[in-house]
């Protein structure tokens, strides 16, 4: 893992959280986009060299629906960049982790993306993400 890729957090509104993050940024969002296989909708911001993504739920089934209805909304995940997304998962099971998506698939903001089962990393979803190549 090279670095933290972002922080997502679980907002029930994600306008209202996008102008609340403006002001505590003073900049705006840069992107929005829909993940449909997710049921989810993304808004990202950068702060420095850092991102924060913002996720609401498009279907109350979704994941995001789901952890906000048991935790409310909050820190939902942190992302690390990985240089070889399928190598990580590999070595990650190697070492004994739950491993959530055995095969990458596209998240976000144009990257492949994998999860690590809370239970196995002391309660903290981890996302494993790895830039698309054009």
């Amino acid at each position: 893992m090279r670095k933290i890729e972002h922080i997502g957090i679980a907002v029930k509104d994600i306008e209202a959280s996008n102008k609340l993050f403006e002001k505590l940024f003073n900049a705006p969002h840069y992107k929005m986009e829909t993940v449909a296989s997710e049921g989810v909708l993304t808004s990202f911001f950068a702060s420095g060299p850092n991102k924060i993504e913002l996720l609401q739920a498009t279907t109350p089934d979704s994941p995001i629906a789901k952890f906000i209805e048991k935790k409310g909304e909050g820190i939902h995940h942190i992302a690390f960049d990985v240089a070889d997304i399928t190598a990580e998962i590999a070595r990650l099971k190697q070492e004994g982790f739950v491993v959530l998506n055995e095969t990458p698939k596209q998240g976000a903001d144009n990257k492949l993306v994998a999860f690590l089962h809370p239970k196995s990393t002391n309660g903290v979803l981890i996302e494993l993400c790895q830039e698309i190549k054009a």
